[in-house]
C-alpha cells in the first residue's frame, strides 16, 4: 500500500492526519528521532508467523517483544519472527520494513500491545521509509480494531526476570572462580 493509498483509506474514513516527509528512517526508533516524538508514539511494526499464518505486531518503538509471554498469552505453541523474504508479497506497494500498522488491509489479524492504547496520538511508517503518518490513537483503534494484549512485551528500563538474573549471577560466579583457579594455577 503506498502512502497515497493509505491517505485514501483515512480520507475516506474521515479521520484527521497529518503525513510528514522526513529523511530516510529504516527503524521506529530513527523515525521517532527524525520527526521528534517521544518512542512511545511512535508504532513498531513487526510481523510473525503465529501457527503458520502470518500476523501483525505493533508496538511503541522503543519496547521489545517477550517471545514466552507472547506465547503463553496467544495460547500457541509456535510464534517466531517472520522472514522478509516471507511477507514482502503481502505489501507488494511498500518498502520493506516500513509496513503501515494496517493489518487489516493486508489480510492479517493485528496484535497490539496496551501501552500503545494509551498514547494520545501515534506516528508510523505509511509504506515508505521517507513518510510517515500522524494520527489519533482512537482513530487508529477504530479503523484497525486490534486485539489488545497487555503482556508480550518489555518497556524500555525494565528489570530482567529474577530467573534470568540468577542465571546472569551464576555465569558470572563461575567465571570469577575459574578466574581465580587460573590465577592461583
Amino acid at each position: 500500500m503506498p502512502v497515497q493509498q493509505l491517505k485514501e483509506y483515512l480520507d475516506h474514513a474521515g479521520v484527521e492526519y497529518m503525513c510528514l516527509s522526513h529523511p530516510a528512517a529504516f527503524t521506529a526508533q530513527e523515525l521517532a528521532h527524525h520527526v521528534k516524538i517521544a518512542g512511545d508514539r511512535v508504532v513498531k511494526t513487526v510481523i510473525i508467523e503465529l501457527d503458520g499464518k502470518m500476523a501483525m505486531l505493533v508496538m511503541p518503538a522503543t519496547w521489545r517483544i517477550r517471545w514466552d509471554r507472547l506465547t503463553s498469552i496467544l495460547d500457541t505453541d509456535f510464534v517466531d519472527l517472520a522472514d522478509e523474504q516471507e511477507f514482502q508479497d503481502r505489501f507488494p506497494e511498500c518498502e520493506v520494513g516500513a509496513m503501515p500498522p494496517f493489518g487489516n488491509l493486508f489480510d492479517m489479524s493485528v496484535y497490539c500491545a496496551e501501552a500503545l492504547t494509551r498514547q494520545p496520538e501515534l506516528a508510523f511508517s505509511a509504506g515508505s521509509h521517507t513518510e510517515s503518518i500522524h494520527m489519533k490513537t482512537e482513530d487508529f483503534l477504530n479503523l484497525v480494531h486490534p486485539m489488545v494484549l497487555e503482556q508480550g512485551f518489555v518497556r524500555p528500563g525494565a528489570q530482567k526476570p529474577a530467573w534470568l538474573k540468577g542465571r546472569t549471577r551464576r555465569a558470572e560466579s563461575v567465571t570469577d572462580s575459574h578466574a581465580a583457579n587460573l590465577a592461583g594455577y
